[in-house]
């Protein structure tokens, strides 16, 4: 199988965009947005996991979506994306009633059980 040609500065700019666009909508898993990234940075599996302190077989189940990483591996990841862990929205729901997110939120804090 031919190597594959290292993308130019222009390119990793591009793909960085394009994945954080990806991203921003919504439209990646993990597995798939850690497989974009390493592109973006224009690595191999190997020189990605030497860079972020992981092992090969690490990498390649990470991006197959296979692995459980921890938090702290996947902070150290993400962080020359700009990017940093927590809660998000993973589809913003409609309200039973059609409302936008913000009520569907809300609805569904309503039904959690209440203290005491």
């Amino acid at each position: 199988m031919p190597r594959a040609r290292r993308p130019s500065a222009d390119e990793r700019i591009a793909l960085r965009v394009a994945l954080h666009e990806e991203i921003a909508a919504g439209g990646l898993g993990w597995g798939e947005a850690v497989r974009r990234m390493r592109q973006a940075l224009g690595m191999t599996q190997a020189r990605f996991a030497q860079t972020f302190r992981l092992t090969r077989r690490l990498v390649v189940e990470l991006e197959a979506g296979r692995a459980n990483p921890t938090a702290e591996t996947l902070a150290r990841i993400g962080r020359p994306f700009g990017y940093q862990l927590g809660f998000v929205l993973a589809r913003p729901a409609a309200a039973p009633d059609g409302g936008g997110p913000v009520q569907a939120a809300a609805e569904g804090a309503a039904r959690l059980p209440r203290p005491g």
